[in-house]
């Protein structure tokens, strides 16, 4: 059974880094299209950044371009979500979903995509002086 489990949340300031782990078991992440997304208090889930089962291709929401990395470690079967420069409004719970095949290269699954699985209980982030 495909299962994820997200850790390495907490409270940083403003400005500050965090790195989020999505351990991956039942499965490899090498072999799915693996997706990270958030969701803030009152909003609903986004998608923040994916990458393709080759690893070839990651995708980015406009308002991390810039600041978040994606990568995966095929030895941990874990992937990561590198956050630089946090601001407040980065604050949410973070999961992270895998999915067999997706164009990564284009665009990253939305959140309602029906073949996403593997729904974590997130780690929360909280962006915070």
């Amino acid at each position: 059974q495909l299962q994820l489990v997200e850790s390495g949340g907490g409270l940083v300031q403003p400005g500050g880094s965090l790195r989020l782990s999505c351990a991956a078991s039942g499965f490899t992440v090498n072999d799915y299209a693996m997706g990270w997304f958030r969701q803030a208090p009152g909003k609903e889930r986004e998608g923040v950044s994916c990458i393709s089962s080759s690893g070839d291709s990651t995708n980015y929401a406009d308002s991390v371009k810039g600041r978040f990395t994606i990568s995966r470690d095929k030895a941990k079967n874990t992937v990561y979500l590198q956050m630089n420069s946090l601001k407040p409004e980065d604050t949410a719970v973070y999961y992270c979903a895998a999915t067999k095949w997706y164009p990564v290269a284009a665009m990253c699954p939305p959140p309602g995509y029906r073949y996403l699985e593997g729904w974590g209980q997130g780690t929360l982030v909280t962006v915070s002086s």
